[in-house]
């Protein structure tokens, strides 16, 4: 038998029960879709992360409070940071061109008859300068507006949709209520468009943060301290002073732990990509099992085919069809299944990703390296779940196959 004709006469196995043929293949092409689609939607995360991160500089350096330990224990009353820590580091920091202290709590904001719940962001004004953001409208307040606690406010994009507000200029120099009190609206932030899972950075509201300390928060603990270095390389010498300053703010021992932390933005962008690459390798492995499934299913059908085609293979090997003949038969069958579900479920799952990103605005990016594996996977299980039923074909005794009934 040549093998032109085995391919010929293994396809038109699977012609003649159509049905069968898509039912079997069923678990491959959704075990690829899963598959295809949960690395498309993990590694958009990860890019929309490094993108989001990467586009606040990389001579950010971010100061955040740490947990005071005692014996072996944290405990949550970690000396916090304030404006004195800020202050502290803008004055006696010698490697350093920018500080932004930072405060931050989510309130009621209410606009006419629509209000929204968001974050409020208490902060100087050097924010812009600092997280590289734009103004679509208005402008940002001023150190004088900060000082004199003036009730002033700048808007994200994402505020203003929630509140009904279609044009930016609009709200300028309109009043909205923060926590019940009124604001004057004097400028709306240019959208970041990088909302991730992490975090919408179009929806927030910025105040001064004098006047978010003592009009709305009620406290001087701050959130983070953001800090510009004066260069990449300047990095290293930056957290040193840093380091060295809040020590001596907070009286910490030598010897004893720092009770905060300082993070750049490598930290940031190794830690979350790290955290979105095991949930994507995590969700990979979930949707693998139904690759594994699909090919029990297949391997099961195929069984069932052979017992249903006993007649058939000993009249083959009446013929002259030798083991090798059958077994290669049979195979075939199954890789073509597997194929086959592998390239419907490869546009399925890339279907599935684009529809994710334009319906639901996630981001994802599809793969040609996990369609390419999909593929490969697929064909592997194909001869792995075939050879079973393909070497029962091939062992039958042509005698005893021709008289089963």
């Amino acid at each position: 038998m040549l093998i032109g004709e085995i391919i010929r006469v293994a396809l038109g196995a699977l012609r003649a029960n159509k049905l069968r043929s898509l039912l079997t293949m069923l678990g491959i092409v959704i075990g690829v879709a899963a598959v295809i689609a949960v690395v498309a939607l993990g590694t958009g995360a990860q890019s929309a992360v490094k993108d989001r991160i990467s586009s606040l500089g990389t001579t950010l350096l971010t100061v955040m409070p740490g947990q005071q330990r005692g014996m072996g224990v944290s405990f949550d009353q970690s000396m916090k940071l304030t404006m004195d820590d800020a202050a502290a580091i803008e004055e006696r920091s010698t490697s350093i061109t920018a500080v932004q202290p930072e405060m931050t709590s989510r309130l009621q904001v209410q606009y006419l008859n629509q209000n929204t719940n968001t974050s409020v962001v208490g902060t100087t004004s050097n924010y812009l300068e600092v997280r590289k953001y734009q103004l679509e409208a208005g402008r940002m307040f001023s150190r004088t507006e900060d000082e004199g606690r003036q009730r002033v406010a700048v808007l994200g994009p994402t505020v203003l949709e929630t509140l009904g507000i279609n044009s930016p200029d609009a709200i300028i120099g309109e009043a909205v209520r923060i926590r019940g009190i009124q604001f004057t609206v004097i400028g709306v932030l240019k959208s970041k468009g990088q909302s991730t899972p992490f975090g919408n950075p179009d929806d927030q509201v910025l105040v001064p943060i004098t006047t978010g300390r003592f009009r709305l928060f009620g406290s001087d603990r701050l959130r983070s301290i953001s800090v510009l270095a004066e260069s990449e390389a300047k990095i290293p010498d930056a957290m040193a002073d840093i380091q060295r300053v809040i020590r001596r703010e907070h009286r910490v021992p030598q010897g004893r732990p720092d009770d905060f932390m300082i993070r750049s933005q490598a930290d940031f962008l190794n830690t979350l990509g790290e955290t979105t690459q095991v949930f994507t390798y995590l969700l990979s492995g979930i949707a693998a099992v139904s690759l594994l499934v699909g090919g029990i299913g297949i391997m099961n059908i195929m069984l069932v085919s052979v017992t249903e085609r006993t007649r058939e293979i000993g009249i083959r090997k009446a013929l002259g069809a030798t083991r090798s003949n059958i077994l290669l038969q049979f195979l075939i069958e199954a890789v073509v299944l597997c194929l086959l579900g592998g390239l419907i479920g490869a546009l399925v799952g890339s279907g599935g990703a684009t529809a994710m990103s334009k319906f639901f605005q996630w981001n994802t990016i599809i793969s040609g390296g996990a369609i390419a594996a999909a593929f490969v996977f697929s064909a592997v299980v194909g001869v792995v779940f075939g050879v079973w039923p393909a070497r029962r074909a091939a062992g039958l005794d042509p005698i005893v196959a021709l008289r089963y009934e």
